[in-house]
Formats: structure tokens, C-alpha cells, sequence
């Protein structure tokens, strides 16, 4: 039996999960970057009898048909996802489409555990994806989830800032860089990533020894994630790090990833942004302790449910939305999503398919 998923995050947390090693999909196949072609192949399979991906909404047209080619005539698959959260990056709708279809096997998980029905993130999740508003609880409760009403994006900000770096840690113990995530739907404006990096990092990370490249600049110190895959260093988009050492001498950017240091040199750097807020698209496959989500109506065209499904459900042990229950209530009634026109699931359902 083999385990993998589509990213680094997703592999760990599988990993942990089951107590058996997990691959990201890439490794598993043995993807060649000189060749950019996977050396598992219908001619070199997979040595399994089954192969279990997690994850596979996260799978997009090309890398499922790599995957497919490289399981064995006589192995299984076994695809685990949730077809309730944001679809692949790349082309296609992989399984969606595989559901629709009907012509595979297809068992659906509805029974929430006794000890989940106590956590309002398990729940709320449920709400949010069946249309409901979410149950609100008050910041003096002990939940795991909570509203704070803030009408304006300079509030909001400040008010982000505030739990993150003292609020936060202070009541619940979390440490503010390593188990808390801003998770957030866009990259601009006040409410967008590059705004919330900057005032975040200047609270937990002020100063040190730093690089500035192409308009960024990166401490020592600094929460990271790596923003493309780089099979040379084996790491993947979506990974997050912490910038161990910055080597002015040798120009060189040490980053510590997943129990291990990368080196990065000065002309990599654009691989890597701050991380202290990332946007919901690329916490996707990820798990966080504690995460922390902005919604205002300036990010109207982004509130979404299927955006705020998938934020919750980042969430481990703590959740924490701020700003507006108008923008709570768009993004609850949104259904609507640009639209993925394939013929996957027509072709399945052809005879001889």
C-alpha cells in the first residue's frame, strides 16, 4: 500500500495522521525535472496493490492522468477528498466529475464523531456548506470558534494584529508564528496578504539581519512559504518555513522546512513570500492549530462559500473570524463559482469507458 497526496503539507499531515509514510504525488511518480516528465509510468507502475491520494480535490486533469497511468493493471485507488472545498489550480475538476459520473464506487463520510459535535469549527464548517449562518459565539466563552464584529478594513486590521500577537497567545498558549495562520481571500488591498505580512511581521519579527530582492524583503526570523514547486530542492508550493540564517557572505538564504534546512541563493528568493497571512487557495491541503480569517465586503466578489468552507476546515483547534456579519452572510448564500466546463464525467458514463 502506498500513501501520498498532491502537496508537501497535505503528505505530512497524512503522514501523521496514519503513522505510515506518505509521498506528495510528485515523488511518488518520480518526477524527472530535467525531462519534466514522470519516470512512473504504464511501462515503469507503481509496486503496489493500492494507492490511497488524499487530498484529490486538489487534483487537476494532467497530474490525475499521471496518476492513473502509474497504478498497476492488477492495483486499486482509493481517491480521499472534499468536493465542498476550492477546486484544483490547474484545468479540470477531477473529482467532482468522477462523482457526477456514477461509474465509480463512491462512499460519502456524513456522521460527524461524538467528540466533534462539541467543536463549533466542525460544526459552523457543516452550516457554512449546507447555506446556514454559522452559531456566533461570544469572546468569553471557552469554544473553539468565535465572531468579532468590526465594521472597517483599518479596524479589522488592527484588530488581527491585536489577537495575533498578544490576544491569542495570551489566552489560548498558541505561539503566534508557528500555530497561528492569517488565512485571508485576497493578495491586495488592506485586507490582502502583502498588507497583513507587513504589519504582522512587523509585530512578531521588527528587525535582524535582512535581503531585499525585487521589491521584498526577507529577515532572519521571517515565516515563509515557498510559492512553486523546485524538485531540485524538494520543495513544494504552498510549504512554509522560517528563515534560519541569512548568509550575506556567500549570498545565501538558509530556511528551516519540515524538520529540514533548504539553502536557498539570493536569485531564488522569488520563490518565497511572507507567510504570516497566506490567501485560502494556498492553505489548501494545509492544517493549522489556530487560524484567524478577515471577511469585509470590500472583498466582495471573493466571498464565496465553498472560499469559506475551506478556511474553516483549516482549523484545528481554534477559529477566529473578523469583520462584518453582512460579508459572514454574502459568503454563506454564495454558491456561485466560475464555472469548469469538461466532459470527464460524459465520457465515463460512455459505453466501453
Amino acid at each position: 500500500m502506498l500513501l501520498a497526496a498532491p502537496t508537501g503539507r497535505a503528505a505530512k499531515r497524512l503522514s501523521e495522521a496514519t503513522g505510515a509514510d506518505a509521498a506528495t504525488l510528485h515523488r511518488l511518480l518520480e518526477f524527472n525535472p530535467r525531462s519534466r516528465q514522470f519516470d512512473r509510468n504504464r511501462e515503469h507502475p507503481l509496486s503496489c496493490d493500492l494507492l490511497i491520494v488524499d487530498e484529490a480535490s486538489m487534483l487537476d486533469t494532467v497530474l490525475a492522468h499521471h496518476v492513473l497511468r502509474a497504478v498497476p493493471d492488477h492495483g486499486r485507488l482509493i481517491l480521499v477528498g472534499d468536493v465542498d472545498q476550492l477546486p484544483s489550480v490547474g484545468p479540470g475538476r477531477v473529482l467532482a466529475d468522477l462523482i457526477r459520473s456514477d461509474a465509480v464506487e463512491v462512499v460519502r463520510l456524513t456522521e460527524i464523531f461524538r467528540q466533534a459535535e462539541r467543536s463549533l469549527i466542525v460544526v459552523n464548517a457543516h452550516r457554512v456548506n449546507r447555506g446556514e449562518m454559522p452559531i456566533l459565539e461570544s469572546v468569553e466563552t471557552d469554544g473553539d470558534f468565535f465572531f468579532i464584529e468590526r465594521k472597517e478594513p483599518e479596524e479589522i486590521v488592527e484588530t488581527i494584529a491585536q489577537l495575533v500577537s498578544k490576544r491569542i497567545p495570551g489566552r489560548f498558549g498558541f505561539d503566534p508564528v508557528e500555530q497561528i495562520q492569517v488565512l485571508t481571500p485576497m493578495n491586495r488591498g488592506p485586507l490582502g496578504t502583502d498588507n497583513l505580512n507587513n504589519t504582522l511581521r512587523d509585530l512578531l519579527n521588527p528587525a535582524g539581519p535582512a535581503v531585499t530582492r525585487g521589491g521584498q524583503t526577507l529577515r532572519a526570523g521571517d515565516k515563509v512559504m515557498q510559492v512553486r514547486n523546485n524538485y531540485d530542492l524538494e520543495v513544494f508550493n504552498g510549504d512554509i518555513g522560517r528563515i534560519a540564517e541569512i548568509d550575506e557572505v556567500d549570498q545565501i538564504v538558509r530556511v528551516a522546512i519540515d524538520g529540514r534546512t533548504v539553502a536557498y541563493d539570493y536569485a531564488s528568493l522569488d520563490e518565497l513570500v511572507l507567510a504570516y497571512a497566506c490567501s485560502i487557495h494556498k492553505s489548501q491541503g494545509s492544517e493549522y492549530p489556530c487560524v484567524v480569517i478577515p471577511l469585509h465586503t470590500t472583498h466582495y466578489v471573493m466571498l464565496q462559500r465553498n472560499l469559506l468552507y475551506t478556511a474553516l476546515t483549516r482549523a484545528k483547534r481554534l477559529a477566529v473570524l473578523v469583520g462584518e456579519t453582512r460579508a459572514l452572510g454574502v459568503a454563506v448564500g454564495n454558491r456561485r463559482v466560475r464555472p469548469r466546463f469538461t466532459r470527464l464525467a460524459e465520457r465515463l458514463k460512455e459505453p466501453g469507458a
